[in-house]
């Protein structure tokens, strides 16, 4: 999808007009940041990059109203041109600067460009849902991220690189400005038009006024409002991990120009991989789950962060090189820290911001995403003035970045919280199916709302819950012991889930869940119980068919398969292959109805009901068995799953077989064999009862024979009749 859409009119040239936008943006904004750094040696150098970065995105706040009013009143298209061609006369104006070597000059620019971007922003965004499906969205944005990362990278390489020229580099620093400036507005020219979203449209001139208006009329969706807090955080996130990064380079790890060049280009490559990421994970939709996940991945980067640096003292002497950073192990430390926060970064707003894009309304999405715009630069606005005072009080990078970590625990909480259960159902299934390959088999046989049922799976690991929570419906609740459920580490679950907890040594335990079940709710329970230490199924206890029976429900089977080898498993190493992700699989049976003779009563009912439902799970398990393939392929799918490495047949004699001798040893008989009879053909097997036996009859079953087992004990006679009955091949 990503080639596809560069290679239509109706989205290339909104890509490479972001792309020469941004471009522009983060050369003159980053030679300016190397400027301070390197070349004019401030002794408040971090904190006027700091300041740079604010004057930047103030305008954001300010004009991000009026840009989305004249997005959704005039054709898109024709202000982006608009736009476009005025940041020509800006970059010139940028050109003087860079000649001059002035930082008030270039402060101005980059207010200047900052209104162009504010004006612009809601104009790029709103073209995206205009122009495309909305399954086509996260790769849109995906593109356009990575559009506007790939130029900070380009950005960031070019105005480092220019910096550190001596002589006439400015005059070329001037032209590069120049340059992209023209190359951006010729893109713009090519965009399609749009049309006027609402021609009726009354422009508010007054900044104020049209703000509070804009978040006014956002804040009345309250999930286009979230949806708006949460695509704000990943800013605050990206602008204080940045502006923090030139100085952090030079001062805690002692590296030039040329290592911090690397530092930027490392982060924004990771966020371009995770932007890619999210988008192929947003295949159909934009995939929520990646959010909190991303905001917890960002935390842990930030956190990891803030512990390295906090041992790092400040760097006297000659910089480093990025070729001498190869042996740093800290500076590759910090390398990873940044990448991987750079990626959980773009896990995290590609699909947040995706979902904003697809549910504003056609007639004000310009306008949605202005008040978006507002409050993502709110959020910058605040960090960056905010980092600046803190530096200016003697805070340390360790300890900026451990304000950070938090801020992404609290915000995973946040978004957690504000997109409740259905959120955290969404999460569960999405790290199932990435970590385990959840395989969801059955899904008609569901319950609907409303209809009384019991969902009986059988119980194979401590994970099982997790997994189950993920898949069942929303209107399913969950028997938990009241114990279990008293355990402080269970407690803020249960509250992310419907739970009913139970005392199963209580009479009124049963009868509450009895009436639960009434009531229409569909109850997951586990008849057994215990987990399975063997494999198969252990007691099915009477308690759940005494519910279904009372309750007049049907009955749900589900089969769980494979976690049974993870660490959550109670099999043991010597009973199966434990994998740290074994391939998962649920599959949900057709409802059955327990038929209990109407006679029964008392114990005797509760006694029959509970062996009816014992044979439902044995049913269960026999027909998600794979029954298709002969015992030969059953042997070598059980070596892929249960093989622990151990003997698997021994005799009297002391012959010890694994599983893959075992197959070995059946191959090779099975080649020898294999003259004497026709596929199809039965063979007699008689021999002494010994590993040898085993061997044979998995030889023949290996090559299409159909081995015949003779029991010698049952007298020559015997034997000899049923050799009457069957076509046996002789083999001596």
């Amino acid at each position: 999808m990503f080639t596809q859409l560069l290679a239509t009119r109706r989205f290339a040239p909104l890509f490479w007009c972001q792309f020469f936008s941004a471009l522009n943006d983060n050369f003159v904004k980053n030679a300016l940041v190397f400027l301070i750094l390197y070349h004019l040696n401030s002794a408040h150098g971090a904190m006027l990059t700091t300041l740079a970065g604010a004057i930047f995105i103030a305008p954001f706040f300010i004009f991000s109203a009026l840009g989305g009013q004249l997005a959704d009143r005039f054709d898109k298209a024709m202000i982006a041109e608009k736009l476009k061609r005025f940041e020509i006369p800006v970059a010139m104006l940028a050109g003087v600067g860079f000649i001059l070597q002035s930082v008030p000059v270039l402060f101005v620019v980059l207010a200047a460009y900052g209104i162009i971007g504010a004006l612009f922003g809601p104009i790029k965004y709103g073209i995206l849902p205009v122009h495309l499906e909305a399954k086509e969205l996260p790769a849109g944005n995906a593109l356009v991220e990575g559009a506007t990362f790939a130029a900070i990278l380009f950005g960031t390489m070019m105005g480092g690189l220019a910096a550190s020229l001596e002589g006439n580099s400015t005059y070329l620093m001037a032209g590069l400005a120049v340059g992209m400036a023209v190359l951006c507005w010729i893109a713009a020219k090519f965009i399609p038009a749009t049309g006027e979203a609402e021609p009726d449209l009354v422009i508010d001139k007054n900044p104020i006024t049209s703000t509070a208006k804009l978040l006014a009329d956002l804040k009345s969706d309250n999930r286009l409002w979230v949806g708006g807090l949460i695509t704000s955080w990943f800013w605050l996130v990206g602008v204080v991990a940045l502006s923090l990064l030139p100085a952090m380079v030079k001062e805690r790890i002692g590296g030039d120009e040329g290592v911090t060049t690397l530092a930027l280009m490392i982060f924004t490559v990771g966020i371009a991989i995770g932007s890619v990421l999210a988008a192929k994970a947003s295949s159909l939709r934009p995939n929520m789950a990646l959010v909190p996940i991303g905001a917890a991945l960002m935390a842990l980067f930030c956190l990891d962060l803030a512990w390295n640096l906090s041992w790092l003292s400040p760097v006297t002497g000659d910089l480093v090189s990025a070729s001498s950073l190869i042996t740093n192990f800290s500076g590759w430390r910090i390398a990873m820290d940044l990448f991987g926060l750079a990626v959980a970064g773009g896990l995290y707003i590609v699909p947040s911001f995706a979902a904003v894009q697809a549910w504003a309304p056609a007639e004000r999405k310009a306008r949605v995403i202005a008040g978006c715009n507002v409050l993502q630069a709110a959020f910058m606005t605040f960090a960056t003035i905010a980092i600046a005072v803190l530096q200016g009080y003697g805070f340390g990078f360790g300890q900026l970045f451990l304000l950070l970590g938090i801020g992404n625990i609290i915000a995973t909480v946040l978004v957690l919280r504000a997109w409740g259960k259905e959120g955290i159902k969404d999460v569960g299934v999405f790290l199932f199916k990435t970590f385990l390959r959840l395989e969801l088999k059955g899904t008609e046989n569901l319950p609907q709302p409303g209809e009384r049922a019991i969902i009986a799976p059988n119980h194979v690991s401590l994970i099982d819950a997790s997994i189950l929570h993920a898949v069942m419906p929303s209107h399913a609740t969950f028997a938990i012991d009241s114990g279990m459920a008293q355990q402080w580490w269970v407690k803020p679950f249960l509250k992310l889930v419907n739970a009913t907890p139970i005392d199963p040594t209580k009479p009124l335990g049963t009868r509450h869940l009895i009436n639960t079940v009434k009531t229409g709710q569909s109850l997951v329970i586990f008849p057994e119980g215990r987990l399975t230490t063997t494999g198969g199924l252990m007691k099915v206890y009477d308690g759940t068919a005494l519910i279904a029976d009372k309750a007049d429900a049907i009955v749900v089977p589900v089969r769980i398969e494979g976690p049974e080898r993870s660490p959550f498993g109670y099999l043991t190493r010597a009973q199966v292959k434990k994998v740290l992700f074994p391939k998962t699989t649920v599959t949900i049976l057709p409802p059955v109805k327990l038929t209990i003779d109407p006679a029964l009563r008392g114990k005797a009912r509760r006694q029959a009901a509970g062996a009816e439902l014992q044979d439902i799970m044995v049913n269960s398990a026999v027909r998600t068995s794979n029954y298709d393939q002969t015992l030969f392929e059953a042997l070598v799918d059980a070596k892929e799953t249960k093989d622990p490495g151990r003997p698997v047949v021994e005799d009297a004699l002391g012959t010890k077989l694994s599983f893959k001798k075992l197959i070995q040893s059946a191959q090779v008989l099975g080649d020898k064999l294999k003259p004497h009879a026709a596929e199809g053909e039965a063979v007699g097997v008689l021999l002494p009862n010994a590993a040898g036996v085993v061997v044979t009859f998995f030889a023949l079953q290996s090559t299409g024979r159909v081995p015949a087992m003779l029991n010698y004990s049952a007298g020559a006679a015997n034997m000899l009749q049923g050799f009457d009955h069957l076509d046996v091949a002789h083999v001596h």
